[in-house]
Order: C-alpha cells, then sequence, then structure tokens
C-alpha cells in the first residue's frame, strides 16, 4: 500500500505535467520544438559530416584528435543553439505579450499566457541546444570504439554511414509530420549528405 507522501508526490507530478502540457498548447510550443529538433539536428549531422572528411582527406589517423575536434564542434553547436534560441525565442514572446497586452489593456506576464510564453522560450533553447549535439555525438560513437576495427578508415565509413542513416531518420520524422512518404522524405535528406561528401572529398583530393 502506497504512503500518504507517495500519493502526494505522485498527485503533484501528474498535475506538473498537466499544467505543462496546458502551457505547451496555450504556447504551440511542440509544433515550434519540432522544426527546430529537425532543423538542427539535420545542420549537427551535416556539420560532422564537414568534420570527418576534412580528418579522413587529411589523413587523419588518431582517433583521439577526430573525436577531440568532432566533440568540440559538438558542444559549440549546442551553446550556439541554445544561447542562440534562447535570445531569440525571449525577445519574440516578449514582443508578443506585450503586444497582446496592449490589445486587451491587461498585464499578462502572470497569467497562464506568460507562463506558457516563458515555458516555451525553455523548451525550444533546450531542444535547439541537444538536437544538434545529440545528432553529431551518434555520428561519432564509432571513433569511441575505433580500436575494434581493423584500421581507422572503417571507423570514418561507419561514422559516415551512421550519418546518412541519420540523415534519413530526420526525413522520415518530416515525411511523417507532413503525411507524406517517409522513404521519399528519408532520401530527401540523404541526398544533402551525399553532396556534403563529394564536395568535401573533390575538395580534398
Amino acid at each position: 500500500m502506497l504512503s500518504r507522501s507517495k500519493i502526494d508526490s505522485r498527485l503533484q507530478m501528474r498535475n506538473l505535467w498537466q499544467r505543462i502540457r496546458e502551457y505547451s498548447k496555450l504556447a504551440g510550443t511542440g509544433e515550434i520544438a519540432r522544426r527546430y529538433f529537425a532543423m538542427n539536428a539535420f545542420d549537427g549531422v551535416l556539420t560532422i559530416i564537414g568534420v570527418l572528411m576534412g580528418s579522413m582527406t587529411a589523413g587523419v589517423e588518431a582517433p583521439q584528435i577526430v573525436l577531440t575536434t568532432g566533440l568540440s564542434t559538438c558542444i559549440a553547436m549546442g551553446i550556439s543553439g541554445l544561447w542562440g534560441a534562447y535570445l531569440t525565442e525571449t525577445a519574440e514572446r516578449k514582443r508578443e505579450l506585450a503586444e497582446l497586452s496592449r490589445q486587451t489593456l491587461t498585464d499578462l506576464h502572470h497569467t497562464r499566457i506568460g507562463r506558457a510564453s516563458r515555458l516555451a522560450v525553455i523548451v525550444v533553447a533546450l531542444v535547439d541546444g541537444f538536437s544538434p549535439f545529440l545528432a553529431a555525438l551518434v555520428t561519432l560513437i564509432p571513433f569511441f570504439a575505433a580500436g575494434l576495427f581493423p584500421a581507422i578508415r572503417w571507423a570514418y565509413y561507419t561514422s559516415l554511414g551512421l550519418a546518412l542513416l541519420t540523415l534519413f531518420g530526420l526525413g522520415a520524422f518530416l515525411g511523417h509530420i507532413s503525411r507524406e512518404n517517409l522513404i521519399v522524405y528519408g532520401f530527401k535528406t540523404v541526398i544533402a549528405g551525399v553532396v556534403s561528401i563529394l564536395i568535401s572529398f573533390l575538395l580534398g583530393d
């Protein structure tokens, strides 16, 4: 039998979750977050493809160098996304809230609309910051286990394969959102990765 404290804790969590869902619906957070996730994860993968191709064509044989370069790039993209989205969304949400307050002749800062707006800023900033970081990190996984490959080039090939697979997944996700053909959308995003690989290869040739 559950204790009173555990029941109260569960009720509080349920109420908090319901409040978050309500605020998300009010501010349209879900739709914006989906766009930011897909767009920035896409950018993250393409950026790491550039890092991988640059390292491979330059003949970098040490996995630690690729990892250091790649992780530094991941962190920079994450911070850039987090900071940029937070400042941009804060400015936009404040402007919208101020305009709505003028139209309604009411201070909306401490209302549900105001709280929903502030929550949207935090959620969007987190999604914008973590989506490119996580997408890029997934692409670099083979280099954490580079010692298992017979040669470093196989870590490069595996990472590039993971990058294309991730791009396909992002395309399928967009296809699902738009209710279009998932495979067609998947290949549309993969094409961008292939083009990036080819251009990087030609530049380093």
